[in-house]
């Protein structure tokens, strides 16, 4: 497959192989996320549709050495400043964290479950390094498209693809996360391994049985032009969780219903997509949104996330949240005039727009043939 599809590329390196096998670089990309219908039900035994993001990816890269060696970011993992005041303004827009944490938190993961599953792995060290252009703090999932990535690169070089399910891939990387406390769920796993459009459902009986929810596949053609809205410099993301998931676990009847409606409108929306229903769909996203907006509630969402959607809809387009805030994914059903008066929306308020392009299913012909057993 070729490079959009995250497909490896097998770079000549330096290493000391006779044959020339330990001589090259494992390359694999994984793209940011976009939820389409269904978020945040992935985390209460829901249903979701998502979609990879072409705009915005992540590369890791794996080429043999003597040492294992995880390879700070020049950016990303910077721990040298000119004074104290950058110091606070890099933490302060950035954060602490680079992916240095996320990539060891792969390898341990990697490791423990290969050695659980009795997976022998071939003796050799590496050198693991990233980068990445997805926008931090967007909702876009920075974070899982570089621990994905990273997996892939660990499949290969141990050359044990065909032993690690396709449909436990996502646990793994959410293992990974959770390792270093993030609070997630495996929508944005599922469509960074898989690629394309996927429509998951993530039920109990699935959960509890499989380990794993069931994912389709469906034609990334199915959807109609959509925008992605971000701010460049998120100041107001909220908080992403909040006390929903207590008052879930607690019964709380309000939660619990409006959730089962959150991923009814994932199989609503797989309808009116396979039907070109887009009306229906523009529909489903608005309602998306709001029964995010009446659980969560507008301190935890936070007011510049608000904002771009309520930019959005004043134009008359559906819009939603791409994740957990940040970002916002928007459809314009009547066409390019509408688009064109959202685009000059977004500019008076100082947010980006950019056309959502779609990558393909990133799936190999190995991964599909496990599959399809």
């Amino acid at each position: 497959m070729d490079d959009l599809n995250g497909e490896k590329k097998r770079q000549p390196g330096h290493g000391d192989g006779d044959d020339g096998s330990s001589c090259f670089t494992i390359e694999h990309k994984a793209y940011a996320r976009v939820g389409l219908l269904g978020n945040p039900s992935d985390v209460y035994y829901g249903r979701a549709i998502s979609f990879a993001l072409g705009n915005f990816c992540a590369t890791v890269r794996l080429r043999p050495s003597d040492s294992l060696i995880i390879q700070p970011h020049p950016f990303h993992d910077f721990v040298q400043f000119p004074s104290i005041d950058s110091l606070f303004d890099r933490v302060q827009k950035e954060g602490y964290y680079g992916g240095v944490r996320l990539l060891m938190a792969i390898c341990k993961v990697f490791y423990k479950h290969c050695k659980e599953n009795n997976i022998n792995l071939k003796s050799g060290n590496f050198t693991l390094s990233y980068d990445t252009n997805i926008p931090r703090q967007a909702g876009l999932s920075g974070s899982s498209a570089i621990v994905c990535a990273a997996l892939n690169c660990l499949l290969d070089f141990y050359m044990v693809r065909h032993l690690v399910k396709v449909e436990i891939r996502p646990n793994l990387i959410l293992s990974a996360e959770n390792e270093l406390g993030i609070v997630a769920g495996l929508q944005d796993r599922v469509a960074q391994v898989y690629g394309g459009l996927v429509y998951m459902d993530f039920s109990k009986q699935n959960m509890d049985s499989l380990g794993h929810g069931l994912y389709t596949s469906m034609d990334p053609s199915l959807l109609p032009p959509l925008h992605v809205i971000y701010a460049e410099n998120p100041s107001d993301s909220g908080k992403v969780h909040s006390s929903v998931r207590k008052r879930w676990l607690d019964g709380d009847e309000f939660i619990i219903s409006s959730m089962k409606q959150v991923a009814n409108l994932a199989a609503q929306g797989q309808e009116s997509l396979l039907g070109k229903d887009y009306t229906r769909l523009a529909e489903l996203m608005n309602r998306n949104f709001d029964l995010r907006r009446s659980m969560f509630g507008d301190d935890v969402l936070g007011s510049m996330n608000i904002s771009m959607v309520e930019v959005a809809r004043s134009v008359g387009a559906a819009a939603k949240f791409t994740g957990s805030g940040g970002a916002v994914v928007a459809f314009c059903p009547d066409g390019p005039s509408q688009i064109k008066r959202l685009e000059e929306a977004c500019h008076r308020a100082n947010f980006v727009i950019q056309p959502a392009t779609v990558v393909p299913c990133v799936l190999n012909d190995e991964d599909l043939k496990m599959l399809s057993h």
